[in-house]
């Protein structure tokens, strides 16, 4: 028996049903439609901070190799560097680990925030937070807390927005400036160069996977301070990787078995007087080039080094290496070591004002083969001389009668450098100097005397090293630089082809300084021992090494030719083979002293005493002075005597016994009967006198 069932109360008529599923229908599109127009609205009005971040000023070497960074404004190393500098491997493995579609999506990835999203309801907690790169850049730019919904509405929203403003390649470029490595690290190449102590153009697939895990978490992972949980990092992406086929199985292998780095490394220091003045010439530009060569520069500031180091007197070293055709400085060594305290490594000893000893006799001898007053082989007198006021006195107090000029730069004698700088004046030595780019600085307001040629007079190891680029060069005016581009000061030429043609084979001919007679040589020290100098250059390169306390304290025993060539050797050595010296050019006069045309055979004798009515004193030979007299047959034997102040006539007198009587010169050629200590007298007309002891040998 069939029963009949009657209308149901709790169903909804087809009718009815379809209108209420129009209605939510409806609903859920109206909502959606709002929702879309308030997310417009939203990404319209939002003002995402730009990609384009601060960076660590650089300053790379001649082949962009770097030299020193510097940290931004709020301490952070980020370090400027491009997509195509960085190793491809990172950026796949990047892009398969953190945002697989990122050059597909417009700055949200919806598939991974549903799938995120299910992992969390699932779970209970959050496994994956479904964020893009672009996501990540906003987060890490504006530094806002994405665990709450609202902070990932504002992400999501400026994420958009940034897409729309910036395009992928500088998306993906501020990722790789802005990622956290852990510390005051920043960015791919900070890290690559902190925790690998590499650039990261080239990178092992260990290597490339380290530096993508440790952002995700740079405190936790740091490898110095958890080295298990940062190759646990890097193994999740290692395996996430060869998923993605981006690695094969062997490559995995290989890279498993890589030790995580365990020491953070310091960024390069090379040249860091240079960088920092480059830096501050142009505080906006981000890399800065210099000339120099960072592999030379590196070999020698360990050389500068390892020589100050050897000694416990807080002696410290500095060096140039220029290429004296182009000017280019190749290696500027301002200190033996930017943080040592102990020898005020951190002044720029390039730089600093000191005096120069006798490195700028070759200067005077070239001034005076120029102007005709002397040839290399010409005969000068190495014999106590006055010179007005002034008396010089040789740096062993020793004096070797006539010598060739040659010989006499080669030994460094100072009365014959004087007495050269005599016939040239010392104003044109300063004016040849102002000529060559130095910026000499003189003792007083008043103009240069004789004692500037024996370094009475102010310059710096760069001004010194461009005379001698000079020199080498040919007598070529040569402006030193190391910041290609910029401006030069203009300058003229130092001296005429011959004359430094002929310094250059005297110098390259001194005795236990150059071997071989490719390098031309010449030393300096400074009164009191506190700079020791050595100037040298072959065919290409000119070199510059002082030594000496940068407090100015001196040092003794510090000597150009003991603690200064043996620094300018090492250096040379550390340059490469030796470049010949050019050859004479058209004009040299080569001949034997005989063989020089009459005026230049001799360097003429000069009486520069003083004139007035002071008591009489014997400006030659100085007290306590080794003379060298030769009394063979066939030498001379004559010592020259010289008186100043006091009036004329003047008796002479050799341990008492009268030698001579001169009406009216103040000097005498005077020859002894034989070696020994001797005691000279002389009176003038007033009854004055004036006696010294001297030893002839």
């Amino acid at each position: 028996m069939s029963r009949r069932i009657g209308p149901c109360r709790f169903c909804i008529p087809r009718r009815r049903l379809s209108g209420a599923a129009l209605a939510l229908t409806a609903l859920a599109v109206l909502a959606g439609a709002c929702a879309a127009l308030f997310l417009e609205v939203s990404v319209r009005a939002a003002r995402p901070a730009s990609p384009d971040v601060a960076v660590s000023p650089v300053v790379v070497d001649r082949n962009g190799q770097l030299l020193r960074a510097f940290t931004v404004d709020d301490g952070r190393w980020r370090l400027p560097v491009a997509a195509a500098e960085v190793d491809p491997l990172l950026i796949r493995m990047l892009l398969a680990f953190e945002d697989q579609r990122f050059f597909a999506h417009a700055g949200v990835d919806s598939r991974a925030l549903l799938r995120a999203a299910a992992q969390a309801l699932r779970h209970g907690r959050i496994v994956s937070g479904g964020s893009t790169l672009t996501m990540q850049v906003v987060r890490l730019l504006h530094g806002d807390a994405t665990r709450s919904a609202a902070g990932k509405w504002r992400q999501v929203v400026a994420a958009l927005a940034l897409e729309r403003r910036a395009d992928k390649q500088r998306i993906l470029a501020a990722y790789l400036h802005v990622a956290p490595y852990g510390g005051n690290l920043e960015g791919v190449r900070a890290a690559s160069l902190a925790w690998l102590g590499k650039e990261p153009a080239r990178l092992t697939p260990g290597e490339a996977a380290l530096l993508v895990a440790l952002p995700q978490s740079p405190r936790a992972r740091r490898p110095d301070l958890h080295p298990d949980a940062a190759r646990s990092g890097r193994e999740r992406v290692l395996r996430r990787a060869l998923a993605a086929g981006v690695i094969d199985a062997d490559d995995f292998s290989v890279a498993l078995r890589e030790p995580v780095p365990r020491l953070r490394r310091s960024f390069p220091m090379l040249a860091a007087h240079a960088a920092r003045r480059a830096v501050q010439a142009d505080p906006t530009r981000t890399v800065h080039r210099l000339t120099i060569d960072g592999a030379l520069q590196a070999r020698l500031e360990q050389l500068a080094a390892e020589h100050a180091g050897a000694r416990t007197d807080a002696v410290s070293a500095a060096l140039i290496a220029a290429d004296h055709a182009s000017g280019e400085i190749l290696a500027a060594v301002g200190s033996s070591g930017l943080l040592d305290e102990a020898r005020s490594g951190f002044v720029d000893m390039t730089l600093a004002t000191r005096s120069p000893g006798s490195t700028l006799k070759p200067l005077i001898y070239g001034l005076a083969f120029e102007a005709g007053l002397a040839h290399p082989e010409s005969l000068i007198e190495d014999r106590p001389t006055g010179f007005g006021s002034y008396a010089p006195e040789s740096f062993d107090r020793t004096f070797r009668g006539t010598v060739t000029v040659r010989r006499a730069l080669q030994l460094s004698l100072n009365v014959p450098a004087v007495t050269l700088l005599e016939g040239v004046g010392p104003i044109r030595l300063v004016a040849r100097l102002r000529r060559a780019g130095a910026e000499p600085k003189l003792p007083d307001s008043g103009p240069p005397g004789l004692a500037v040629g024996l370094g009475g007079i102010g310059l710096t190891l760069r001004d010194l090293a461009g005379v001698y680029a000079a020199i080498a060069s040919g007598g070529r005016c040569v402006a030193l630089h190391e910041q290609p581009g910029m401006p030069r000061p203009a300058c003229r030429r130092l001296l005429d082809e011959r004359a430094a043609w002929y310094l250059a084979s005297i110098l390259s001919g001194s005795d236990g300084i150059a071997a071989g007679g490719d390098i031309a040589v010449k030393t300096g020290t400074s009164y009191g021992y506190r700079d020791a100098w050595a100037l040298g250059f072959d065919g290409r390169h000119v070199m510059g090494v002082w030594l000496g306390r940068p407090d100015g304290a001196a040092v003794p025993g510090l000597t150009g030719s003991a603690a200064a060539v043996p620094l300018l050797r090492d250096a040379f050595s550390r340059i490469g083979p030796a470049t010949p010296l050019p050859g004479a050019p058209a004009g040299v006069l080569s001949a034997a002293t005989s063989e020089l045309p009459p005026p230049l055979r001799r360097v003429a004798a000069r009486d520069g005493a003083g004139h007035d009515d002071s008591a009489v004193e014997i400006a030659f030979p100085p007290p306590g002075a080794i003379v060298e007299v030769s009394l063979d047959a066939g030498g001379d034997g004559a010592l020259l005597l010289k008186a100043r102040n006091g009036s004329p006539p003047f008796i002479w007198l050799a341990d008492g016994r009268p030698i001579a009587r001169e009406r009216y010169a103040r000097s005498v050629l005077w020859r002894p009967d034989g070696h020994g200590y001797t005691t000279i007298s002389v009176i003038d007309a007033g009854g004055t006198s004036s006696r010294v002891t001297v030893r002839l040998q």
